[in-house]
């Protein structure tokens, strides 16, 4: 849970509580669910107690026909649950339907908007980020939410020397990894010293993978 709780701590757009659910609680409220609480959602009501997402609550709301609401979007009032998936993470829906793999990816969800990055800088990094806030592997690979996507790629001034690129992560080692903006390929992932960023990163780079989410998944192998 780092990039979960780092995510919390960092996003301005989340005021989580300072009172722990109690482990009584808990076990009270999957006894009301039917089901063994998600566990990115455990942990917020364990660590926390509940918080404010957008400016509206977000804990154990109620419980209605359809089971466990823990949000309710202050501007349009729909609800937010779980869908009926067993054990483990379990998908994020509302009244449009699913909006998030997990509910990490929930809250990963709702800071991408609050800072204006709507679903992901492309549609790869949207699909990561309705599951979790980035990726910290064990090999070194960072993968970023996006509570550090904007400031890494103002660091290295991605925008001016790549403009038709964006950082999406780094090895850990002095080497970024890049993905592009725009256009019909915006699924690879290239890797490059972040001290030779320039336009053509696929030329200057080596290309990592066609498939962000699978390679993450499968531990980043570099």
């Amino acid at each position: 849970m780092t990039l979960l709780r780092q995510l919390v701590d960092s996003a301005p757009s989340i005021r989580p509580w300072s009172t722990p659910a109690p482990e009584g609680l808990l076990r009270s409220v999957e006894l009301s669910a039917g089901t063994a609480l998600p566990p990115s959602y455990r942990w917020w009501l364990a660590e926390f107690g509940g918080g404010v997402v957008d400016g509206a609550p977000l804990g154990v709301e109620e419980f209605d026909a359809d089971g466990l609401v823990f949000w309710r979007d202050g501007d349009c009032g729909a609800a937010y649950r779980f869908g009926d998936e067993v054990g483990g993470e379990r998908r994020v829906v509302g009244d449009e339907g699913v909006v998030a793999e997990s509910f990490a990816g929930f809250l990963t969800t709702r800071v991408a908007l609050a800072l204006g990055l709507r679903d992901g800088p492309n549609p790869a990094v949207a699909r990561l980020w309705r599951m979790t806030p980035g990726a910290l592997l064990d090999n070194g690979v960072h993968v970023y939410g996006p509570d550090s996507f904007g400031e890494r790629n103002a660091t290295f001034e991605v925008a001016r020397y790549a403009p038709h690129w964006v950082l999406v992560g780094d090895d850990s080692g002095g080497a970024g990894l890049f993905m592009r903006r725009h256009g019909r390929d915006r699924e690879s992932v290239h890797r490059l010293d972040l001290g030779a960023v320039g336009p053509d990163v696929a030329e200057d780079g080596e290309l990592v993978t066609a498939d962000l989410v699978g390679w993450v998944e499968a531990g980043g192998e570099l």
